[in-house]
């Protein structure tokens, strides 16, 4: 499967712990080779040229990567003698970064001791300093709190509205969502690559909704039951997956009384990116148990 990111895409890489997402950017950035196939960045064949193409891009890893006793201005300064930046546009890009990312405060004490989604953007900031024309991201938002997580974000989609593309890795199926592909990994494979819209599509059709109930007497229920799928937790209801959601409602229901379930509340929904992601991630087990 060939996986390409055109200029002013986000492309967001999703999948499980060892799913193959780092391997997949140190690739895509010339640091690993890969087994088979080609890297094409920019026109840059990364493979044979790597050093050509790493100055058009900007790679943050999932670790902090900057000195921890160095300041914020001096981590800046340090990435920017890296890639041969002049000191006067160092002074006019850093003041625009600090200025957009709100680092301004806090940009003279050292590294190590900012919280954890500001590092972040000053790891963001350090990425950008030389203006690369793609941003990989390698999961820049794993375990940083709800709020930060959405204003980092804003500052991605800022860049990606003044022409920077974006490739991120990303646990969290809401950030995938916005994206303008999404490429869903599983045991170093890549098993889809399409827009959140048609990843969906897959599985129109196929998703109820079971709610109002105990969630342990649903999944006692319907844990055995032949035409479901999966069956996922998703806030306070189950979306369970079947070969039809119409078809399915009396044979659901049937299996939730026969449990003394009463008063669930059964619906056809629109499915999420969630869905999508286990009813392929089914598929593909299927197949490589036949």
């Amino acid at each position: 499967m060939t996986l390409s990111v055109a200029r002013g895409d986000i492309l967001a890489i999703v999948g499980p712990d060892g799913a193959g997402k780092t391997t997949l950017l140190r690739i895509i950035c010339g640091v690993l080779a890969p087994d088979s196939g080609e890297v094409d960045l920019l026109g840059v064949d990364m493979i044979r040229d790597p050093e050509a193409g790493k100055a058009r891009l900007g790679y943050m890893p999932q670790r902090f990567s900057l000195y921890s006793d160095l300041t914020g201005r001096e981590n800046l300064r340090f990435y920017a003698d890296l890639y041969d930046v002049p000191p006067d546009e160092l002074l006019a890009r850093s003041r625009a970064m600090l200025d957009d990312f709100r680092l301004e405060s806090f940009v003279d004490i050292p590294s190590g001791s900012l919280s954890g989604g500001m590092k972040q953007k000053l790891a963001l900031a350090c990425t950008l300093v030389h203006e690369p024309e793609l941003l990989v991201l390698d999961e820049p938002t794993a375990g940083v709190d709800p709020v930060s997580r959405r204003q980092f974000w804003r500052l991605l989609y800022g860049l990606n509205s003044r022409g920077v593309s974006i490739v991120v890795s990303t646990p969290y199926m809401d950030e995938a969502q916005h994206a303008t592909h999404v490429a869903l990994m599983h045991r170093g494979r890549l098993i889809a690559f399409d827009t959140p819209s048609r990843l969906k599509a897959i599985v129109a059709s196929r998703v109820v909704e079971i709610g109002g109930a105990s969630p342990a007497a649903v999944r006692r229920a319907l844990r055995t039951v032949p035409i479901v799928q999966s069956l996922e937790v998703f806030g306070g209801v189950f979306h369970a997956l079947v070969p039809d959601a119409t078809q399915a409602f009396p044979v659901l229901r049937a299996a939730l009384e026969a449990e003394g379930v009463a008063g669930a509340s059964l619906r056809a929904v629109e499915p999420l990116l969630e869905d999508a992601f286990i009813w392929l991630l089914v598929r593909e087990t299927a197949s490589a148990s036949s």
